[in-house]
């Protein structure tokens, strides 16, 4: 099933598939990366781990009726997914202040935000994937506004429905990172992978950091606090 390399990034490599249906397959990498790849590690294991977890999670949100480029998991670290093209924006949804925004804006750690705060960034290796606005975006990428409004929407739905699923699991969504992709038709869905590498997720009862941040900060073994995401996601979750 698995065809030719067509691309390979910091966290997976794109294949096509042999039976030029549209769709495509992400195997996921060992690699870890952060600070927009000043910080470089493998992990062995990884992949798989985020793999299932993604697959999980976007599982979960089909339930919820959001659009995804996900179709199933064939492996334990790949996935088949339609093909779609990446608009180049990251969109963070932040619920409580951690990460780059407490140094930009000076705003303390923990501090909640009612209504979430939505950010965009130009997915721009060679410019460290810098902050935008609106206007930046028409200008920079294909997106037209009706579509940015839609994406925004789509990513507070999404929200909603990753607080409830981690909670279930004893976590908080602290703040995650979402890709969209157009299919060949045009609809834009949501791509790309929802795991600990692209969520912030701190333990509802002790306050722990359960997601990269372990392997940005040095404090604990990423692989086991990936190990028991997928574990709490299986048990606490899935498993209903």
């Amino acid at each position: 099933m698995k065809g030719s390399l067509l691309y390979e990034g910091k966290a997976k490599r794109v294949y096509h598939t042999t039976d030029d249906s549209g769709r495509l397959i992400l195997s996921y990498k060992d690699d870890a990366t952060a600070f927009n790849g000043k910080k470089k590690s493998e992990f062995e294991g990884k992949g798989r781990l985020n793999n299932l977890i993604t697959s999980k999670v976007f599982e979960y949100l089909h339930q919820q009726n959001i659009p995804t480029h996900f179709i199933e998991a064939c492996s334990d670290t790949e996935q088949l997914v339609d093909q779609t093209t990446i608009i180049p924006i990251e969109v963070v949804v932040r619920n409580i202040a951690a990460g780059s925004i407490t140094r930009r804006l000076g705003i303390e750690e923990q501090t909640s935000f009612t209504p979430p705060i939505i950010e965009l960034f130009y997915k721009k290796d060679e410019l460290n994937d810098p902050l935008i606005n609106d206007v930046h975006a028409y200008h920079l990428t294909d997106i037209n506004e009706q579509e940015l409004t839609f994406i925004k929407h789509q990513a507070l739905i999404i929200n909603e429905h990753l607080i409830e699923l981690f909670r279930s699991a004893g976590l908080d969504l602290i703040d995650f990172k979402l890709e969209f992709g157009r299919r060949t038709d045009g609809t834009i869905v949501l791509a790309d992978e929802i795991s600990p590498d692209t969520c912030r997720l701190w333990d509802s009862q002790t306050g722990k950091k359960m997601d990269k941040d372990v392997f940005r900060e040095n404090i604990g073994s990423l692989i086991e606090t990936y190990e028991n995401i997928l574990q709490r996601l299986e048990e606490n979750v899935c498993a209903k």
